[in-house]
């Protein structure tokens, strides 16, 4: 990259600064733990600790099992299906779990498999007077399924649409069955993803947090996330959180050093199928197939959001716009949000061009690298258990509380960021960058005429995504909420632990409507983009 002395030097400091930043508040949390109590270290592998790191990796490997299973026939029959009408909308459908707030997928599955759902309702219409319980393992794996499974399916397809249209023609012109082109051509890149894919979708289930803290079915049904919060929030057992959260370590470190050996599935966004044309599949037993696979995937996706949203119509959500605990709320909500990704947004400009700049210096350019993804190892209840210890002795924590869940936000929406602006930047960087230096076009006057006007759409989709992720976010805010800071996900979780599911419905279809318009902000944003590449 062409940069004056002066503009490389303010680089690296960027880089160093967000590097410090990055990497103290997690080491700080990170000692905290390490340093609390010696006996903690012994309780690591107490049979209750080991309890709940059994049901963690079971539900995990239950879950990822049924996502891939029920998501590989989905990407097959959209892959067979290049073209039909509304298929763009199906893809679209998919990809709306990935943008939804996870509270608001739980309420749509309780609108759908409660006591109250439309499950049970025509399972008592059938006369089955034992209904299905939608809490404890079930609801675990159903809700995982739920989101993870439209997942899988999209990068599976990805997949699948690479396959060069040869070998539809060869095929074709050998006559093959449906079944050879799915052994020889379809079942290969399938397992050449299936590592990658498996391998993201257990990392999400085994450090879920919102879905089981919901739908979870007490002390039986825990995972390691929960059990920390649980820990401090209702028991006020350090020692047993501490515990939990080396525990909690000890595994994310074992799964993504697994994980590193295998590729990294990417979704590159939403596929449409209209340069490849394939021959088989034409036979009506294959069309009724795979018609009757993705229906059966589009109603497992649209009926719990049809719940939220019939739910939420049905709770008036005019009225609760205007009530003070909404507006109190969103205030908070939004003023969180807007910081986070201020600070996700600095953050992740300071790494990227520090690491255009020290290309040649590895070990610098690695740990800037290593700093964006750090919150896949530490997650946001390990960093707030390690700062609440940090922070106790100073009096009451929850005066510190805004400031740690803007900083845990930004932290958690970082990769997100990183993999937006990265792309960007280094093409920018690539076209502009010597002809700007030729120019003598530098500092405040680059970045006005050079940088600014064609970065501002990934910047802008940089934040819209970081402030999606940042206004459904319960983790951190579940550690820390109190009568002082209520966040919307906080508001709707404390009126479903009042049984005041009405109120919880209405602005959960508000605050699910703000992420997915943000959501949409932001993939419109990058479309654009990419267009101009």
């Amino acid at each position: 990259m062409e940069l004056t002395v002066g503009e490389r030097r303010w680089s690296i400091f960027g880089g160093v600064t967000a590097l410090a930043v990055i990497a103290g508040f997690c080491a700080a949390a990170l000692a905290a733990l390490l340093l609390f109590d010696g006996a903690a270290a012994g309780s690591i592998f107490d049979a209750y600790t080991l309890k709940v790191l059994r049901f963690t990796l079971w539900q995990a490997l239950l879950s990822t099992l049924f996502s891939v299973l029920l998501g590989a026939p989905v990407a097959l029959a959209l892959a067979r299906r290049p073209v039909f009408p509304g298929r763009v909308w199906v893809l679209r459908l998919l990809a709306v779990p990935m943008g939804l707030p996870v509270l608001i997928g739980a309420l749509g599955l309780l609108g759908i498999w409660g006591r109250q759902g439309i499950a049970n309702d025509f399972l008592a219409g059938l006369g089955l007077s034992q209904p299905v319980s939608v809490y404890g393992l079930f609801g675990i794996l159903l809700a995982h399924v739920f989101f993870n499974m439209p997942l899988a399916a999209r990068l599976l397809l990805i997949g699948l649409e690479r396959i060069p249209s040869e070998y539809w023609r060869v095929s074709a012109s050998l006559g093959m069955s449906s079944f050879s082109v799915f052994r020889f051509v379809e079942r290969p890149v399938i397992l050449g993803l299936l590592p990658g894919v498996a391998g993201l979708i257990f990392m999400l289930c085994a450090t879920s947090f919102t879905l089981v803290l919901v739908l979870g079915g007490g002390p039986s049904a825990t995972t390691l996330e929960v059990a920390i919060f649980q820990a401090l929030r209702f028991d006020f057992d350090p020692p047993r959180a501490v515990a939990l959260c080396l525990m909690q370590l000890l595994m994310a470190g074992a799964l993504l050093a697994v994980m590193a050996r295998f590729p990294a599935p990417a979704d590159h966004g939403v596929t449409h199928g209209g340069t490849v044309r394939r021959f088989d599949g034409w036979h009506v037993s294959s069309r009724l197939y795979d018609g009757g696979v993705i229906v059966l995937a589009v109603l497992f996706t649209a009926l719990p959001l049809m719940a939220v949203a019939v739910a939420g119509l049905a709770a008036h959500p005019w009225t609760l716009v205007a009530g003070a605990a909404f507006r109190r709320a969103a205030i908070t909500s939004f003023s969180i949000a807007v910081f986070a990704a201020t600070l996700a947004l600095m953050l992740a400009v300071a790494m990227i061009r520090a690491r255009q700049v020290v290309g040649l210096w590895p070990v610098f350019s690695s740990a800037l690298g290593g700093a964006g993804s750090l919150v896949l190892v530490v997650s946001p209840l390990i960093l707030g258990t390690g700062w609440f210890l940090i922070l106790r002795p100073f009096g009451d924590v929850a005066r510190f509380a805004p400031f740690l869940v803007v900083v845990i936000n930004a932290l958690m929406a970082l990769p997100f960021v990183l993999r937006v602006l990265e792309p960007a930047f280094a093409v920018h960087a690539a076209r502009s960058g010597r002809l700007a230096a030729s120019l003598g076009i530098m500092g405040f006057n680059r970045l006005r005429l050079v940088d600014l006007p064609v970065l501002w759409r990934p910047l802008a989709t940089g934040f819209s995504f970081a402030m999606a992720l940042s206004l459904g976010d319960l983790g951190a805010v579940a550690l820390f909420g109190s009568d002082d800071l209520v966040t919307l996900p906080y508001l709707i979780y404390s009126r479903m632990g009042s049984y005041r599911t009405t109120e919880a419905d209405g602005f959960a279809l508000i605050l699910g409507l703000v992420c997915l318009a943000l959501t949409v902000i932001g993939t419109l944003n990058a479309r654009e983009v990419s267009h101009e590449k």
